[in-house]
């Protein structure tokens, strides 16, 4: 059937809304460590990760808690989903406790063949603006600009290689990733990937030697950490990808350095090294 061909999904579309609410920002004040965000003020970065959800209904979820077929990104049909890597552009904050809109787009789909079968790359573009008081876009500017890579893979015995050591450090913070906060970013972001909070799921069905930390919560710790050492920083544009999961409850470094004037590198290690990277653009 046409619908089942990968490529005529691209161009698909998706809108999403949502108030930006302020008890939702508080939660995950709690599970960072942070002092409760008051309505309209700046959305801390990369928090947005955990609004704008378009969750479907439980039946429409494969036996690894992901949909299988949400109606914007193509049916996985029996393929695992995994998060690879982004590029977030910051124009200026959103502001919590004010209608905000998200639009997505499938932008590319790419096939390639990997050790362990077929890998299919999605490219997926997200614009977040701030509405107005009659539901439309305040600003011409995206508040956020962002492209992510997903990736489809076949099913296969989880890779836990070593990575390379990482680079003298000028500021890190050391995490111990426990079932509990995991459990909590799953449920402040709605997501059911089992692998997260479901041990005999994660070690039996898929292989990993635990729960496997998210990754959009290991690249929130690594800009975190760089917020806390340089507070008088402006962000401008974080490039992230990872390179191999780290696991609960194995505690990990979130670190950093200045490499020039006005860019950064961060990354995330544990003691069998370099996990997830990102570099960072940013005015003093």
């Amino acid at each position: 059937m046409e619908k089942y061909n990968d490529q005529s999904w691209l161009g698909h579309q998706q809108l999403v809304d949502d108030n930006l609410d302020v008890s939702l920002a508080i939660r995950l004040a709690a599970l960072f460590g942070r002092s409760a965000p008051a309505p309209h003020s700046p959305l801390p970065p990369l928090w947005h990760w955990a609004f704008f959800q378009a969750p479907c209904s439980e039946a429409k979820l494969g036996e690894d808690g992901h949909p299988d077929d949400d109606g914007f990104l193509p049916p996985r049909a029996g393929r695992q989903r995994m998060w690879a890597s982004g590029d977030v552009v910051f124009h200026h904050p959103l502001l919590i406790g004010h209608p905000a809109r998200r639009i997505s787009t499938l932008e590319d789909i790419e096939k390639k063949n990997g050790s362990n079968g077929e890998l299919t790359f999605l490219r997926v573009s997200h614009e977040y603006f701030q509405l107005d008081a009659d539901g439309h876009i305040s600003r011409e500017t995206a508040a956020i600009s962002e492209r992510q890579v997903l990736v489809y893979r076949t099913p296969a015995p989880a890779k836990t290689q070593r990575g390379s050591d990482p680079a003298n450090a000028q500021w890190q913070r050391r995490i111990e990733p426990t079932p509990v906060t995991l459990f909590r970013y799953s449920a402040a972001t709605f997501n059911g990937h089992r692998i997260h909070y479901d041990t005999p799921y994660a070690t039996e069905r898929e292989g990993y030697p635990g729960l496997v930390v998210h990754g959009p919560l290991i690249t929130t710790w690594m800009l975190d950490a760089f917020i806390d050492a340089n507070p008088q920083a402006q962000l401008r544009r974080l490039r992230y990808r990872g390179n191999r999961p780290l696991f609960s409850p194995t505690p990990f470094e979130v670190a950093g350095r200045i490499d020039a004037a006005g860019q950064a590198s961060l990354w995330a290690a544990d003691d069998r090294g370099l996990a997830h990277q990102a570099t960072l653009e940013f005015e003093a």
